[in-house]
């Protein structure tokens, strides 16, 4: 795959990833009020600003894994199976040194 093709997949798994994240972070906090809450029975010691940014970066992340998810399962089996080594320069032992 080109760094084309590879830059243009990762924009796909993260842009929508990040409006996602930034629709959930609004959702979830306008129900509920980082001071408010607790881990284990004990208040965290994080800022609202640090609560708000963490829940982002887990809410962007989750969204990522989804979104990567069903960009690896959208790949049609010529890409799944193609071999990234050009046909010249294949080893013997390649089980595909002769296809193309």
């Amino acid at each position: 795959m080109n760094n084309t093709l590879r830059a243009q997949r990762m924009m796909w798994i993260a842009w929508p990833a990040f409006l996602v994240a930034g629709m959930l972070e609004v959702t979830v906090f306008a129900c509920v009020d980082p001071e408010d809450l607790h881990w284990f029975g004990h208040p965290w010691a994080l800022s609202r600003q640090g609560v708000y940014t963490l829940a982002f970066f887990a809410f962007w992340f989750l969204a990522m894994v989804s979104s990567a998810l069903t960009t690896l399962l959208s790949a049609s089996p010529f890409e799944v199976n193609r071999c990234p080594v050009p046909v010249g320069e294949r080893p013997e032992d390649c089980s595909r040194h002769r296809c193309s």
